[in-house]
């Protein structure tokens, strides 16, 4: 029994397809299949031409609230980081003092005029002497003098009741513009003073529409003046999420910072619902048209120590990596600058089991 099952187990080595007489003499195994990857052709195509920076948002308008008369500040007539219109009171200002000038401008007001019409009266009497030759010119022409004098005095108290009435008004402090108020710098019961640091009451700020200020290097900045089209700018917030309006170029800057060697941009932005902030970092797309460019997913590209490469299947069925220029990122796609031809096939996965001359077997999708 034993030496049947010994004989038998000898047969089963002897006639195996895996046995060492399959073997080649030289001791290598049978070379490996292709590897099926998945890839596409690459044409050219349009994408838009953009340019990113990082940009900080401002008020179109922020004004300073300023008192414009000394006094004691008695009311604050507003609640801080309330939108106000333009006009809507503010602060106020004692009225007392400022009444009483008023009063006393006045009085002197009609005291000039009465003595205005005094000299009109006079004036009007020595000329009518005058020319019956029973006063001497001199004497009329004096009065006459005398009644301009009163006129321009006339005019002096008219202009004094007029800064009274002034000085009186700036006594209630309005908002300058409409939009949103900050918080107030001076509280009830100080003194302010027009000349100092105190007469700096407190903000507004319009946000709607908002700016966003950036910069561009040189290159951008001659791109985006060369623009046939509207320039469009997109705004992501800080969370990554777009901002749902578009905006525009409102300024360019006229000189190029050496520092930087960039240009500054300003860009104007609805902002209704005040969803945006002044002084909020965002970034900021701008985009100056399109152009024909090739473009493969972001997937596709890899980086090496000496940059940036793709897989491409070549026309002998082997896979070759290829050095590329990338530009910027359309969506889930990479615009290629460089580096790859309309008509050659790029390789999207698999990447781990390519080797320079790795036979390959394409599944296009």
């Amino acid at each position: 029994m034993k030496l049947v099952m010994v004989l038998s187990l000898a047969c089963l080595v002897g006639c195996s397809p895996g046995g060492a007489q399959d073997k080649k003499a030289d001791g290598k195994a049978p070379p490996a299949g292709p590897v099926t990857v998945a890839a596409i052709d690459v044409a050219p195509q349009p994408v838009p031409v953009s340019f990113e920076a990082v940009g900080r948002t401002e008020g179109s308008r922020e004004v300073q609230v300023r008192a414009r008369v000394a006094g004691i500040v008695e009311q604050q007539l507003y609640n801080e980081g309330d939108a106000v219109k333009a006009g809507a009171a503010l602060f106020r200002i004692e009225r007392t003092p400022y009444e009483i000038e008023l009063q006393q401008a006045r009085a002197a007001l009609a005291q000039e005029q009465a003595r205005s019409e005094l000299a009109q009266q006079e004036s009007e009497r020595l000329k009518r002497l005058a020319d019956r030759r029973a006063i001497s010119q001199k004497e009329a022409d004096q009065a006459a003098s005398t009644q301009r004098q009163s006129a321009a005095a006339v005019q002096m108290a008219q202009a004094r009741v007029r800064q009274a009435e002034l000085n009186l008004s700036y006594t209630t402090v309005t908002a300058p513009i409409g939009g949103i108020t900050g918080r107030a710098l001076q509280s009830v019961g100080t003194l302010v003073q027009p000349t100092n640091d105190s007469a700096l009451l407190t903000t507004i700020t319009r946000g709607d529409p908002i700016w966003v200020r950036f910069a561009l290097s040189e290159p951008e900045y001659a791109r985006v003046r060369s623009a046939e089209k509207a320039i469009q700018v997109e705004i992501e917030l800080a969370d990554g999420k777009p901002y749902p309006a578009k905006g525009k170029i409102n300024f360019a800057g006229s000189t190029v910072d050496a520092s930087t060697a960039t240009v500054q941009m300003r860009a104007e932005l609805a902002n209704p619902r005040q969803q945006l902030l002044p002084g909020q970092y965002v970034r900021v797309k701008v985009v100056a048209g399109t152009q024909d460019a090739i473009v493969v997913p972001q997937k596709a590209v890899m980086q090496n120590e000496t940059g940036r490469f793709v897989w491409v299947a070549g026309a002998d069925g082997k896979a070759v990596p290829r050095n590329v220029r990338a530009g910027s990122w359309v969506g889930a796609d990479w615009v290629i600058l460089d580096g790859l031809k309309a008509g050659e096939t790029v390789i999207v996965d698999n990447f781990a089991r390519l080797r320079p001359g790795t036979p390959v077997q394409v599944r296009k999708g």
